[in-house]
């Protein structure tokens, strides 16, 4: 008897750049609950709630980050505004998207995978994820922060800092997506499933 290994194909095609989705096994429980049916289940509690409002506010600073750096590349926004509107707002989405997956790693992903093995390997893909996303979030800052030293510097250097953090930036949010649109699909069906109390992830007090 031999232990088994994801294949190389597996894991490829399951890393945050390259996946578009889950495959079928990791389905079993969204063809059951699809998105539709969330808002008004029962079993959708307060954590829950909390965890999607948390998505939802990356969501909305990813997509405000990426419109300033638009608006800045087009000359829309001049480039003394730019820190003004960018540093405030990159700074609040890396710090809480650390805190974020540290919570999520320590305490619910152990309880979740823990519910259900057939999710196991989703799990695993998801902590991978975060290593990903932490590195995005590194080649983002330090590419940001070059970008913010040229402003004071001649044109061509400044654009080739705005390359690199748009290059930098774009993947991070683009990979931070599709990370939580898998993630809700992974775990909102099997809180709806199972119910926050019985897996132990419900807020108390």
């Amino acid at each position: 008897m031999t232990v088994e290994t994801p294949s190389a194909n597996d894991s490829e095609a399951l890393a945050l750049a390259r996946r578009s989705g889950w495959p079928e096994d990791l389905r079993v429980l969204i063809a059951r609950f699809p998105r539709e049916q969330w808002e008004g289940h029962a079993n959708l509690g307060e954590m829950a709630r909390f965890w999607l409002s948390r998505h939802a506010m990356f969501r909305e600073l990813a997509a405000t980050i990426a419109a300033i750096e638009a608006r800045f590349r087009k000359g829309a926004l001049p480039a003394a505004e730019l820190p003004r509107h960018l540093v405030p707002r990159l700074q609040f989405l890396l710090s809480q998207l650390g805190v974020h997956h540290q919570i999520e790693d320590l305490h619910y992903f152990p309880l979740l995978r823990a519910a259900d093995t057939r999710l196991a390997r989703g799990f695993d893909v998801l902590e991978g994820d975060h290593h990903a996303i932490h590195a995005d979030m590194a080649r983002t800052a330090d590419t940001a922060n070059a970008m913010l030293r040229a402003l004071s510097g001649n044109a061509d250097a400044l654009r080739r800092c705005a390359d690199h953090y748009a290059q930098a930036s774009g993947a991070l949010i683009k990979g931070l997506i599709r990370h939580l649109d898998d993630e809700e699909d992974l775990i909102v069906p099997l809180i709806l499933d199972r119910g926050e109390a019985a897996l132990g992830v419900a807020h108390h007090g």
